[in-house]
């Protein structure tokens, strides 16, 4: 129990509670605003029913200066209650864990980075007692990967790159260079990083051209996502086959990789009754840089 020091010390602005004001201004010359009226609160903050409280991922550092918190936030758009719960999760971490924790923020849109990166301030205005300041990532700071060997050499973070940066106007060459490089790790993990990108893309575009590329890449139609696909194909009423899918979706890629398609090779690909061909063109043209290097090998 506390002593009657302890007591005294707190209890003399119970009495007096405009001594505190005088004692922020004057001793501590800290520019605390004039109060219009002072009301005593209940100072126990226990909480009797338990408030669910709920970061999206936590992850536990271990380095060689000591042990970390990672506290990751996804964030679509500003929310001002976050303002508040941040730094409790950090105080709460700490209190529990004595570990230093660390916030950070990922989001896809540059004005929310810019709000979740404006620091955190409690207390007097220019000399809060807690001030919390979160790491943002976003599209102003997530490289842009668009070019297929930066995207071999870190497949998670072209993954990131393609999360937060799938509406903008290079969307169309992150997702090639990111499809490409999945071929090189995995297919269990390349299977959970589309999922990922997938969840991503707002722009219903850019995640039908990524639906399209990963329908050309074979794994893709052993996970889940791929029946998905097909069940929004048959819940959205569409009545063309297979090899309709295959054509359109070898024009499509090629079209939003930016590669004129002739009449010609137009025809070529609508006219085709061979499923497996089609399935060959719609592989090849991820990386072709002329359409009609789509027949290289099948010249007839």
């Amino acid at each position: 129990m506390p002593g009657s020091s302890h007591e005294a010390m707190h209890r003399i602005f119970q009495k007096d509670p405009a001594l505190l004001t005088r004692a922020l201004q004057g001793v501590l010359r800290i520019p605390f605003p004039e109060p219009r009226d002072f009301a005593a609160m209940n100072v126990d903050l226990t909480e009797i029913e338990p408030v669910e409280r709920r970061v999206d991922t936590l992850l536990r550092a271990e380095t060689d200066e000591g042990t970390y918190l990672l506290v990751v936030e996804s964030q679509g758009k500003p929310d001002e209650r976050k303002r508040g719960s941040w730094p409790y999760y950090l105080s709460y971490l700490y209190e529990k864990y004595r570990c230093e924790p660390v916030l950070i923020v990922v989001t896809q849109s540059s004005a929310t980075a810019r709000w979740a990166a404006e620091p955190i301030h409690f207390g007097v205005r220019g000399c809060p007692s807690l001030t919390v300041r979160p790491f943002v990532l976003g599209p102003d700071n997530v490289p842009v990967i668009a070019d297929e060997r930066e995207a071999e050499r870190d497949v998670p973070l072209a993954v990131l790159s393609a999360m937060t940066h799938g509406r903008g106007p290079q969307a169309a060459a992150i997702l090639e260079s990111l499809a490409a490089a999945l071929r090189t790790i995995d297919a269990d993990s390349a299977a959970v990083f589309v999922q990922f990108v997938d969840s991503c893309l707002a722009d219903r575009r850019a995640q039908q051209m990524w639906r399209d590329l990963m329908t050309a890449i074979q794994y893709f139609w052993r996970h889940p996502l791929a029946e998905q696909v097909r069940e929004e194909g048959r819940e959205e009423g569409r009545e063309e086959g297979r090899l309709e899918d295959r054509v359109e979706m070898t024009l499509n890629i090629l079209e939003w990789r930016g590669i004129q398609i002739p009449d010609s090779v137009r025809e070529r690909v609508r006219a085709c009754t061979d499923l497996n061909q089609l399935e060959l063109w719609a592989q090849r043209a991820v990386h072709v840089t002329d359409a009609g290097d789509l027949f290289a090998d099948d010249r007839s």
